[in-house]
């Protein structure tokens, strides 16, 4: 189901990145806020409620683990990739646009970013860098 909560999003990044619609759901603080909601939902409940949760963590492999080990923590995991894509996959297009790069270039990175998450990211700044766009800074 999460994932067809984000679909809308890259499809309008992928298809009309400048339009209104785009501005006003993408580009806003909506997605983010809302699946930032979701998420956290999703991993308090996997931290506190999730049974054997005594072990669970971010401060160690076998933490890590004992959340995956469970589908409330799988979830929660892909929400996170789902997620925090999107917010990549935004910065693009946002940062594509202020740069004036031509769109057509931009679909693959995006694709990339939703499927592979850091090697969309990889291949922005090398299409950016082929381009003379700017160099690897975040601004």
């Amino acid at each position: 189901m999460i994932n067809l909560g984000v679909m809308p999003a890259w499809t309008l990044l992928a298809l009309a990145p400048r339009a209104a619609i785009t501005q006003k759901l993408v580009h806003s603080f909506a997605y983010p806020f809302f699946d930032g909601l979701l998420y956290f939902g999703l991993l308090f409940t996997a931290l506190v409620f999730m049974p054997g949760s005594g072990n669970a963590g971010m401060r160690s492999l076998s933490g890590v683990i004992t959340i995956f080990s469970r589908p409330k923590g799988i979830l929660t995991g892909w929400t996170h990739y789902l997620v925090f894509d999107l917010f990549v996959g935004v910065w693009i297009s946002r940062d594509a646009i202020a740069r004036g790069a031509k769109h057509w270039i931009i679909v693959p990175c995006l694709f990339f970013t939703l499927m592979f998450g850091p090697i969309g990211l990889f291949l922005y700044w090398v299409v950016r860098l082929a381009m003379n766009k700017g160099d690897l800074t975040l601004e």
